[in-house]
């Protein structure tokens, strides 16, 4: 079977038989385009022609390369030549999986940044004033959106590819807000009562002006034109916030997800609580947040043990 062929193949099913995102399969496509061009430049055009020795060659050639690529870029180029050839085994399309003796490389690990609570009032108040607050009436048809916008990302810990893919009828259930999470998988996850202001206000004040601009979408989160608002869009808003809160970290939409888990865990949460509300699939992933809390005991116990020093 010829590479080309069986990288489509292979794409199809992670679209449509996984269910992943448009962005993963844009991202395996780039890693398989790379490794298959690899693979021409060297004369290898089929499937049965890739031996153990070349994909050892590639993954050395990757990690050799100028200048030095993050082990999360080879770890994630591993996986998806090693996602395909596993692929071709397990549906008859080849006979043996060349990719079994690879190990993808070790990742350091690396705690995630939050912003402390003040710094996320800051921020908030950065995007938009507060719902009920003296210049709320008074405040911008985007500022009011924006607000809601963070004040949710904070107050569910959800992605932002999540929030933005948000419908109105996903906020129709009182405390609880629906998410649809990787694998099109949903979970249900408190939110509190500035968020649902927030969103309140944004459903009442703003999003009907901005829907008579577009056409009909379901969508909760629109733009100036009545389009449903990007993840691009919705980074933009973000970084802006943080450059009017004077936060000079690096601020993402993902340092609202790490400050929710982080400030749940300081708070007393367990932590297979906060991984159901991430939405993360393995509690392993979750419990690299519980490193942060450990930072915070530490300190803690240094400022008041008399023989901590």
């Amino acid at each position: 079977m010829e590479l080309e062929r069986a990288v489509e193949t292979y794409l199809r099913h992670v679209a449509l038989e996984r269910g992943l995102s448009d962005h993963t399969v844009a991202a395996y496509r780039r890693d398989l385009s790379v490794y298959t061009d690899w693979l021409g430049e060297r004369g290898v055009v089929e499937v049965e022609a890739v031996t153990p020795a070349l994909i050892a060659d590639f993954a050395a050639e990757r990690a050799s390369a100028e200048p030095p690529p993050a082990s999360s870029s080879l770890a994630r180029m591993q996986s998806s030549v090693r996602g395909l050839h596993r692929f071709l085994v397990r549906e008859g399309r080849a006979d043996a999986d060349p990719t079994g003796r690879l190990r993808p490389p070790k990742a350091p690990r690396r705690l995630p940044k939050a912003l402390t609570i003040a710094q996320v009032d800051q921020l908030l108040d950065a995007a938009g004033p507060a719902p009920g607050s003296a210049d709320a009436s008074a405040a911008e048809p985007a500022a009011v959106r924006d607000r809601a916008l963070l004040e949710l990302l904070y107050a569910t810990g959800a992605r932002v590819s999540e929030i933005v893919q948000l419908d109105v009828d996903d906020t129709a259930h009182g405390d609880l807000l629906r998410v649809r999470g990787k694998g099109d998988k949903e979970r249900i996850v408190p939110v509190g009562s500035y968020a649902r202001a927030a969103v309140e206000a944004y459903l009442t004040r703003v999003r009907p002006a901005l829907a008579a601009k577009g056409r009909a979408t379901p969508r909760l989160f629109l733009g100036v034109r009545g389009a449903p608002l990007s993840r691009q869009s919705a980074w933009l808003i973000i970084q802006d916030a943080a450059e009017k809160a004077g936060l000079t970290a690096h601020v993402s939409p993902h340092t609202l997800r790490h400050s929710f888990a982080t400030h749940l865990l300081q708070g007393g949460a367990d932590v297979r609580v906060v991984q159901e509300l991430l939405g993360h699939a393995s509690v392993s992933t979750t419990q690299i947040y519980t490193h942060v809390s450990v930072d915070a005991l530490r300190d803690v116990y240094a400022t008041s043990h008399p023989r901590a020093r």
